[in-house]
């Protein structure tokens, strides 16, 4: 599972702008597909679309209230400056994602389309974010602040909380939607895990 750090900022706030435009709006595209499928994804953002079908709740204000938590996690390990760039993406996707709702609808033939687009486009926002010392909030920051403290592995909590998110899916959802599922959030932690790599690649 992917561990965050909070990066060296060397973007001017134009850049940052248009990337946290740029990865929050592929970001809140992939929520389009999962949602136009009945799909679910790890994290945060599947337990938000979990109790958004659940409920019948806008996934943006359940994502955003879902985040509130974390933020205090985030900056006692990441520091202000990355909690406000997170916070700030954070909102951005429920605004989006909401708006995107009103004015768009998708409908992919079949649910493998639908979450191989959902991780590629998810995959290719988070990178963005991540480029400019931001993430979408969640369990990542806290499972380093737990490691930090309690010397757990964050990977370990990571997985953990994925499990929890993919086992109620389990009750909820048909097993091809959960299995088409699962097979998206792989996806999407196979783009980051090949492309935010510090020995490769070097955020400017």
């Amino acid at each position: 599972m992917l561990l965050l750090s909070a990066p060296s900022d060397h973007h001017t706030p134009l850049e940052d702008a248009l990337a946290f435009l740029t990865g929050t709006g592929l970001v809140a595209l992939s929520v389009q597909f999962l949602q136009g499928s009945g799909l679910i994804t790890g994290q945060i953002a599947g337990l938000s679309l979990v109790f958004s079908y659940w409920g019948d709740w806008p996934f943006g204000l359940v994502f955003f209230l879902l985040n509130l938590p974390f933020y205090f996690f985030a900056v006692a390990r990441m520091g202000w400056r990355f909690t406000v760039k997170t916070f700030t993406a954070v909102a951005l996707l429920s605004g989006l994602s909401e708006a995107m709702g009103q004015l768009i609808a998708l409908d992919v033939g079949h649910p493998g389309l639908a979450a191989f687009l959902a991780g590629i486009t998810a995959g290719t926002g988070l990178l963005v974010l991540f480029r400019h010392g931001a993430t979408l909030g969640g369990i990542g920051i806290m499972a380093l602040y737990i490691q930090d403290r309690l010397g757990i592995r964050a990977g370990l909590i990571q997985l953990g909380f994925d499990a929890l998110v993919f086992g109620l899916a389990a009750f909820l959802f048909a097993a091809p939607v959960v299995l088409w599922s699962l097979a998206g959030a792989v996806l999407l932690n196979v783009i980051i895990l090949m492309n935010h790599r510090r020995d490769r690649y070097v955020a400017t």
